[in-house]
């Protein structure tokens, strides 16, 4: 599928509103080595529309690993829930950070099966926590909207 470009105001809009981080990992943009995207929370595969209440501001690979998905499977619960959804959900709300600010914790249903399917502990996310820790940049406020 060709790669989807939005108009610049839609594009700083939606930056703007995520302050530079991904909205489901909370990395920041200005330390990331590799480009984010413009997420389609719900995909236009399942009828969501590019409209801002639709779009999320995402690293590369959590908008990969997300792919189409709204709900996957939450194991403490044993039933099925629905995916982290930015302008629905509070990230608080469903995740906490480890005494040490290198892990995200799931908190709610929607929390865990959103960790474990978009790996929002995958190592190289942990090693980059780590790195920008001691300089003050980790974590970052949580002004999202």
């Amino acid at each position: 599928m060709p790669k989807r470009s939005f108009p610049l105001p839609i594009r700083e809009a939606v930056i703007n509103r995520a302050n530079g981080c991904c909205e489901y990992c909370l990395s920041q943009d200005k330390f990331s080595p590799n480009g984010f995207t413009i997420d389609h929370i719900s995909p236009l595969s399942a009828g969501g529309l590019d409209g801002l209440e639709n779009l999320a501001y995402a690293c590369f690979l959590c908008n990969r690993l997300k792919s189409n998905k709204i709900s996957s499977f939450d194991l403490l619960t044993d039933s099925m829930a629905q995916m982290f959804n930015p302008r629905q959900n509070q990230w608080h709300d469903h995740f906490a950070w480890n005494e040490d600010a290198t892990l995200i914790i799931g908190i709610s249903p929607i929390g865990r099966c959103t960790i474990i399917e978009l790996k929002l502990n995958r190592e190289k996310l942990v090693e980059y926590r780590k790195a920008i820790l001691p300089f003050g940049a980790h974590p970052p406020a949580l002004t999202l909207k």
